[in-house]
């Protein structure tokens, strides 16, 4: 009878817990827009200057950059910072750069050196501010696909509300069923809780949001938050360069750009665990307790509604029953806003949730196995990295 009693209380807190979720994400969506495509030219075109940080992306590069002197935006500048790559990287952009016609301004910086202190990426971007001359800047990755009209809408839309900072959510291109499925499930599960609308909000300055495919900020807002210095070690610099601009109470907006803006996250599903290495534990803040409390919530709250439905009975069956819908019609809202695809994966959900738990676990162990973490090539102590998050 005891046992009967905790596992209702059990299934109603889910239950509960799920309806909360719900409607506030449900209502929530309603406030994050896409980004408007402007076919107009501007007046009095800000100068901005795309940054883009490369290590080993040789098959990737010349694309970019061809996309990117490809803008219908007349007062731009290039700048590739070419970041200790063992490839043919620095070679191919510079040969891009050489047979470029459009006559925009286009920077190769090559860095063989990494300085203490500093993770890669956030350095190599730094590096690329340094020698930019915009009022705007925009930090963007070597494997992004830009439409022609990409930077003209978001210098519109960001003049237009007097905006410090504008990120976009790009489409997400995945090859495959699973990997898919997994790219759909990984950003459902961070938009969990870490609620994308929220930048929106002026009046709030807790949660702000960056993404690393597009990061457009003024040049004002990037000094006053302190350049990537202020982030140096961090793997997930984009989000906290999002966190830090709200932070400092500068005004910040989070669209959906997937008309305007492509990204290949990742090849293949194996590509995509290897990669993840380097951000699940230090989401968590490289913290055991909180992996623990995070297995803890994802089994309870997104596994356990799967399998505990088919041994329920009465109300728990109902509040299982109840809570597997919420959940799904959730997902497939949240795939299809943000991508604009149909969210067939949905009837493999209970594996996808395994999946993730399986990919947080195996980076968290490995980081701590390791004492740190490996990226593009080079390492980074568990202790240095620890240090930034205090």
């Amino acid at each position: 009878m005891l046992l009967t009693s905790f596992f209702q209380l059990l299934a109603t807190i889910i239950f509960v817990v799920w309806v909360c979720n719900f409607l506030i994400h449900w209502f929530g969506l309603k406030r994050l827009p896409r980004l408007p495509i402007v076919y107009r030219a501007l007046r009095d075109e800000p100068f901005v200057s795309v940054i883009i940080a490369a290590k080993d992306e040789a098959p990737s590069i010349a694309q970019t950059m061809k996309r990117l002197l490809a803008q219908q935006y007349g007062k731009m500048e290039l700048i590739v910072v070419n970041d200790r790559s063992t490839d043919q990287t620095g070679l191919i952009a510079e040969q891009t750069a050489a047979q470029a016609t459009s006559g925009m301004a286009i920077k190769i910086i090559h860095i063989d050196h990494l300085p203490n202190g500093w993770l890669g990426k956030n350095n190599a971007l730094q590096t690329g501010y340094k020698q930019a001359r915009g009022d705007y800047l925009l930090f963007t990755d070597a494997d992004a696909r830009f439409h022609p009209d990409t930077i003209r809408s978001a210098i519109s839309y960001t003049l237009d509300h007097q905006l410090d900072h504008l990120t976009l959510a790009p489409f997400m291109k995945a090859r495959g069923f699973w990997l898919r499925g997994f790219v759909h499930y990984f950003m459902f599960s961070l938009s969990m809780v870490k609620w994308p609308w929220l930048p929106n909000n002026d009046r709030q300055r807790k949660s702000g949001y960056g993404i690393g495919a597009f990061n457009l900020l003024s040049r004002n807002a990037y000094e006053q938050i302190g350049k990537h210095e202020a982030i140096a070690m961090r793997p997930d610099d984009d989000l906290q360069l999002g966190a830090k601009v709200k932070q400092a109470g500068l005004k910040q907006r989070f669209l959906v750009g997937k008309q305007l803006l492509e990204v290949e996250w990742y090849p293949s599903l194996r590509d995509a665990i290897v990669g993840l290495e380097k951000n699940m534990f230090a989401g968590l803040r490289y913290s055991i307790p909180l992996l623990i409390g995070a297995i803890l919530g994802k089994l309870i709250f997104y596994f356990l509604p799967f399998i505990a439905i088919w041994f329920a009975t009465g109300w728990t069956l109902l509040a299982y029953g109840v809570t597997i819908g919420l959940i799904l019609i959730l997902y497939t809202r949240y795939t299809y806003q943000m991508s604009g695809e149909r969210a067939i994966e949905v009837i493999v959900i209970p594996l996808l949730i395994l999946l993730f738990l399986f990919v947080t676990i195996r980076s968290c162990l490995l980081t701590l196995n390791r004492g740190g973490m490996y990226w593009r090539g080079t390492f980074y102590t568990l202790d240095e990295l620890r240090k930034q998050q205090k």
